[in-house]
């Protein structure tokens, strides 16, 4: 087969398969009639190889390598390959993440977007010191900062570090509320909870709001901030799971202070002091239940009287 109708029926170019004869990759190992230099079966199928081993991502030179290697190297080199693959994705989702977040910025000049990636760099240092003084950099609240900070936020590891940037997300204000309530959602439960901390300290009227819309939610944690606001805020859905917290001690300082601003208002006391007896009330059958279990096992492990 010549080269032209190779190139045609392989789909790589005919300069590319100079190249590849060039390098001593794949060459045509026979002669026509006429003298012309044309690729055998054996060719076509090296070919074939090289192709596909680039399209794993190997480069020439790790291609010739692999086709001179022995068979026994294959497992080595698809390890090698997965590896790199998960690097070159890692990459790769960093910088999505990095453009997303100079993106999410709006910047109208170029030294807007230079601004937004000395501050990702800098909350990339590995230094926790640096990463804490850079928060409280921040003290102007530009809202432009605020997909900055929150991905830091999910990212830092040391806790004063991280207070600061709450700090910081604090001074933005409501700028900050739509991301950070979208981390309510996040599976890992750390970003969950630092997105309900930056809302309860930024503590307008919209991240309260946001929070209080979480009393269904499947993380306790926030579901009991959740039932908190929303008491706190006169919603009186809530008595029954206030009461709950407080005799379960979860976070039971701030529902009783919740449940203590809903009885100002007299029509709901009687709602609370109904809500505290079906309370009290589980709560003692739950005890009565635990003795019948203690008093019935007592009776199954006692040797028989003589």
């Amino acid at each position: 087969m010549l080269i032209g109708e190779l190139a045609r029926r392989s789909g790589v170019s005919a300069r590319m398969l100079r190249h590849y004869d060039r390098i001593g990759l794949v060459s045509p190992t026979e002669r026509s009639s006429a003298d012309y230099r044309q690729y055998t079966p054996a060719d076509v199928d090296r070919l074939l190889q090289v192709e596909g081993l680039r399209s794993l991502g190997l480069s020439l030179a790790e291609v010739a390598h692999t086709l001179d290697a022995s068979a026994n190297s294959t497992t080595d080199l698809v390890e090698r390959l997965v590896e790199r693959a998960h690097a070159q994705l890692a990459s790769t989702t960093e910088l999505l993440s990095r453009l997303e977040r100079v993106r999410s910025s709006a910047p109208r000049r170029w030294s807007d977007v230079l601004r937004v990636i000395e501050l990702i760099r800098g909350f990339d240092s590995p230094v926790a010191s640096d990463r804490h003084r850079l928060a409280l950099s921040l003290g102007s609240g530009d809202g432009r900062d605020a997909a900055v900070l929150i991905e830091a936020l999910m990212r830092e590891p040391e806790p004063n570090a991280a207070g600061a940037v709450i700090w910081s997300l604090a001074r933005i204000g409501d700028a900050a509320v739509p991301a950070l309530v979208e981390h309510l959602g996040a599976e890992e439960s750390q970003r969950r909870h630092r997105a309900l901390e930056a809302l309860m300290k930024i503590g307008t009227d919209r991240s309260l709001t946001a929070v209080a819309a979480q009393t269904a939610h499947g993380d306790a944690r926030v579901r009991a901030h959740a039932n908190i606001v929303a008491g706190t805020r006169g919603d009186v859905g809530v008595v029954a799971a206030l009461v709950a917290q407080v005799a379960a001690g979860e976070f039971d300082m701030e529902s009783s202070d919740a449940l203590a601003t809903l009885t100002r208002r007299s029509e709901i006391t009687v709602e609370v002091a109904r809500a505290t007896t079906a309370a009290i009330a589980e709560s003692d059958a739950e005890i009565a239940a635990e003795h019948r279990r203690i008093e019935a096992w007592r009776t199954t492990c006692s040797p028989p009287s003589e």
